[in-house]
């Protein structure tokens, strides 16, 4: 008995983290949110991701919105910046984001956003279509998930609380 409970611990445990990135079916009506729910994300955080050094900050909620930036530097170079806006409307959430290069050329067309829409909210656990944001204390857990050709796979981003100096 003691073996079939530890086995049932084990499958729970790899389905429920197989689900940390959660991904909605096209049609799907966008999860129930807003932006008071995401306070938590609030603030300068500085981590890894990407095989490099990251810097992510968020402010605080204003018009309906909180933007934010990302930077990733590799080898103590810029390897590219993004802008982001968590937008509320509609009783949910959008994330939207751009990339720039480091001369800030934008990688999407002009009038083109990359968007992520919300599923759900939990507590300080934010899910959108291919994006998870959790915070757990003073730590930013973040999985993305990537596509290649022929490839698909979960980046994962780890942020400590900063302070901007």
């Amino acid at each position: 008995m003691l073996t079939y409970s530890i086995i049932f611990l084990l499958l729970f445990a790899i389905a429920a983290q197989g689900q940390e990135v959660l991904k909605s079916e096209a049609g799907d009506a966008p999860g129930k949110g807003s932006l008071s729910e995401l306070n938590w994300l609030t603030g300068y955080w500085k981590g890894t991701g990407l095989g490099g050094e990251c810097d992510e900050l968020w402010m605080p909620a204003a018009d309906n919105c909180m933007t934010g930036i990302f930077r990733l530097m590799k080898e103590g170079k810029l390897s590219f910046s993004e802008y982001m806006i968590l937008e509320e409307a509609e009783s949910t959430v959008t994330l939207k984001l751009k990339h720039f290069g480091r001369d800030l050329t934008p990688w999407e067309e002009k009038d083109k956003w990359i968007i992520f829409n919300l599923i759900k909210i939990e507590d300080m656990t934010a899910y959108f279509n291919g994006i998870t944001y959790h915070r757990n204390g003073d730590e930013l857990l973040i999985k993305l998930i990537l596509k290649s050709k022929d490839k698909e796979w979960t980046e994962e981003f780890r942020f400590t609380k900063g302070m901007l100096n």
